[in-house]
């Protein structure tokens, strides 16, 4: 293991310990870590992040597999909405948003809504589950995972919050997202693998890098799940919050400059 590996697996692992109380994907704070730090070329470093969530994700599955099934209505339109959307943004991301500064203001305008959204206070209402009519949740699916694409996020941690918004039962969500988000990164890792053998550039993901980080994933989804009870949701959410709007502020900077 080179030691890129390993402070990658390390970074993976203090991220999802971190995230997975919050309900965040790790695979939107690892991106900046592989990008800033690590120095992963692009476009490399988008297909390496969705190698993470195919390693990271099962753990999670397994988990809500013991409690229900994870196969549902809902998960199958989101999976032929982001599937698709995944193969766009990946197609995207290699022919359009190659250049490193277009892809960091791309990577703020995915981080700053969502550290707004974090560091927003929380107000619980009693609002009824309801569904959503299948053609909107499959354009939102198509939406999230054009984006998911571009960025290397599955699309699921941002379909989620939305369908949750809308009125949507956490308990149903949980499980359609993390598969959707699951499967979602295998056709993103296979998508870019096949592009690699046409496209100019780093295009496939670093193999190495991303089992590491998904290994390190993997034992920190475990470890935050197990110690969420511990910890305030609040203060996680705030450290989260404010960390993504600086990385988006640092990023719209060098981007713009």
């Amino acid at each position: 293991m080179q030691w890129t590996d390993l402070i990658g697996l390390l970074a993976a692992l203090l991220i999802s310990v971190v995230t997975a109380p919050a309900g965040v994907s790790g695979a939107v704070f690892l991106l900046p870590v592989q990008l800033s730090v690590l120095h992963v070329p692009n476009p490399a470093v988008t297909p390496t992040n969705l190698l993470f969530n195919v390693i990271a994700g099962p753990g999670a599955l397994l988990r809500y597999r013991r409690r229900r099934p994870l196969r549902s209505p809902l998960a199958t339109v989101m999976i032929l909405g982001t599937c698709p959307g995944v193969v766009a943004g990946a197609l995207a991301r290699v022919y359009l948003v190659a250049d490193p500064d277009v892809f960091r203001l791309c990577a703020a305008m995915i981080l700053g809504p969502l550290g707004v959204w974090l560091l927003l206070p929380r107000r619980e209402r009693a609002a009824p589950a309801r569904d959503l009519r299948r053609r909107t949740v499959l354009l939102l699916a198509l939406g999230a995972g054009f984006v998911g694409g571009v960025y290397g996020i599955g699309g699921g941690s941002l379909l989620g919050p939305i369908l949750v918004g809308a009125g949507m039962s956490v308990v149903l969500v949980a499980p359609a997202t993390l598969l959707s988000t699951f499967v979602t990164s295998l056709v993103g890792c296979l998508t870019y693998a096949a592009l690699s053998l046409t496209a100019p550039g780093s295009v496939a993901p670093d193999w190495s890098l991303g089992i590491a980080c998904g290994i390190g994933g993997l034992v920190g989804g475990h470890l935050g799940a197990a110690i969420q009870p511990r910890l305030p949701e609040r203060l996680l959410r705030a450290l989260l919050g404010a960390l993504a709007a600086g990385l988006a502020c640092l990023y719209l900077a060098q981007g713009l400059s």
